[in-house]
């Protein structure tokens, strides 16, 4: 069975910081892509951040230059490292991993980021 477990999440001040983990369990496919994606209250959810195996990354214009991706491909596992957070960066993350031979998208079940102004 696969399993993606997000942590990390919780609550700080504008300004703050927060690193996430997502931990991958059960795959049997390799994992050529993985990131985040994030949703506030009422609105849809928001491709935040990618992670390719081949080392590139790639992020949503709002978060360059304060979030960075990073993955440990031995521990299966990526972080999302989030600095001077703002109120609008207020979600549930959700990390999901897409592997080859698969055509499904795997989700985590989300973890709380709460920023206060």
């Amino acid at each position: 069975q696969v399993q993606l477990v997000e942590s990390g999440g919780g609550s700080v001040q504008a300004g703050g910081s927060l690193r996430l983990t997502c931990t991958t369990s059960g795959l049997t496919f390799s994992i050529y892509r993985r990131g985040w994606f994030r949703q506030a209250p009422g609105k849809d959810r928001e491709y935040v951040a990618t992670a390719w195996s081949g080392g590139d990354a790639d992020y949503v214009d709002s978060v360059k230059g304060r979030f960075t991706i990073s993955r440990d491909a031995a521990k299966s596992t990526i972080y999302l490292q989030m600095n001077s957070l703002k109120p609008e960066d207020t979600g549930v993350y959700y990390c999901y991993a897409d592997a080859t031979g698969s055509s499904t998208r795997f989700w985590g079940q989300g973890t709380q980021v709460t920023v206060s102004s």
